[in-house]
């Protein structure tokens, strides 16, 4: 890989969409813009046509080659996993117009790849996008959530070539 590859992390929610954008290439990864999508309107529908617009525009801004989206999990009850669902929808439907591929990846593996525990807690996360990806500040928590997305994927895009360049060696 030559050319950085501009990945596009999305940390969906019904409340506040975090969107989070990085160039991974050779020389590592680097953030490039990163934010929160607040979502605007009391009723879903306009909460979720809210979401749809504004990440439509960070993609028509960005036009990132690859898109990761944090997978949906129930950590409070069923009416919120089905909110966050149908703001996650909305979010998804918004990447699509840009004709990236998309990814997803679960909470879980997304925090162990880059803070190394798949327990970790949201200011933990925010002190390691600090840290890797060496920002002025920590990022507010969903947009940082939103760039651990992306260099997850950055990271486990990679993994395969990895894997396979280490076979047929000799310890």
């Amino acid at each position: 890989m030559s050319k950085p590859l501009r990945i596009l992390g999305v940390d969906p929610g019904s409340r506040v969409t975090g969107y989070g954008i990085i160039e991974h290439g050779p020389a590592g990864s680097r953030a490039l813009a990163w934010g929160e999508i607040r979502s605007v309107g009391e009723e879903m529908p306009a909460k979720l046509r809210s979401i749809f617009e504004q990440l439509s525009d960070v993609v028509r801004e960005h036009t990132p080659a690859e898109i990761a989206v944090e997978r949906v999990f129930v950590h409070k009850s069923v009416d919120s996993a089905l909110k966050l669902g149908q703001a996650r929808g909305a979010a998804l439907c918004a990447v699509f117009g840009g004709g990236a591929a998309v990814f997803e990846y679960a909470p879980r593996q997304i925090k162990q790849t880059v803070v190394g525990t798949g327990a970790a807690d949201k200011h933990q996360v925010a002190h390691m996008m600090k840290i890797l990806l060496g920002l002025p500040e920590t990022p507010r928590p969903d947009a940082a959530d939103a760039l651990a997305v992306a260099l997850c994927h950055a990271h486990m895009r990679a993994a395969p070539a990895l894997l396979s360049a280490g076979r047929g060696r000799r310890p």
